[in-house]
């Protein structure tokens, strides 16, 4: 099968099986945890009643699903990113890029030098602001080998 050229960020890069695959710094169960708590974040929305008073079970729990300010799950994600060392949060966000498709599986090593770029103090924003992180983390996973349904699996 011939490898294809496709243009990413401005230069060529080869579409096909990678030489090798990349070998992470980020446990696999941390990567999947973090898919996990983004996938809360991701379900929530804003919030549409701010002055609800009323008990939980009478308006169907529909304010666990909003944003608020006593919201909790964006700074568990955030927290959860935070409490990763620096190259597992460099290959937390190129995991990210890559199921994004700004980069290929072949580029790896230029995925992590632009996740490198970014300010470590500012990661966890940078994750919690990208709208369907959970899923680009999820499939740049599964474009290094590893599934969410192995994992809980393996769980």
């Amino acid at each position: 099968m011939p490898i294809s050229m496709r243009k990413t960020k401005g230069h060529h890069a080869l579409i096909g099986k990678p030489t090798t695959m990349p070998t992470l710094t980020i446990a696999v169960d941390s990567a999947f945890a973090i898919v996990e708590k983004a996938r809360q974040y991701d379900a929530k929305v804003a919030q549409t009643d701010p002055d609800s008073g009323s008990n939980p079970t009478d308006d169907a729990s529909i304010d666990a699903l909003e944003f608020g300010p006593g919201d909790d799950t964006r700074r568990e994600l955030i927290g959860a990113v935070d409490d990763l060392n620096d190259d597992e949060q460099v290959d937390l966000v190129a995991l990210v890029l890559l199921g994004r498709g700004d980069f290929t599986l072949n580029e790896w090593q230029a995925a992590r030098t632009e996740a490198g770029e970014i300010d470590r103090a500012h990661i966890g924003e940078f994750i919690a602001s990208i709208p369907l992180v959970s899923d680009y983390l999820e499939e740049g996973l599964s474009q290094v080998g590893e599934t969410f349904a192995d994992w809980l699996d393996r769980e």
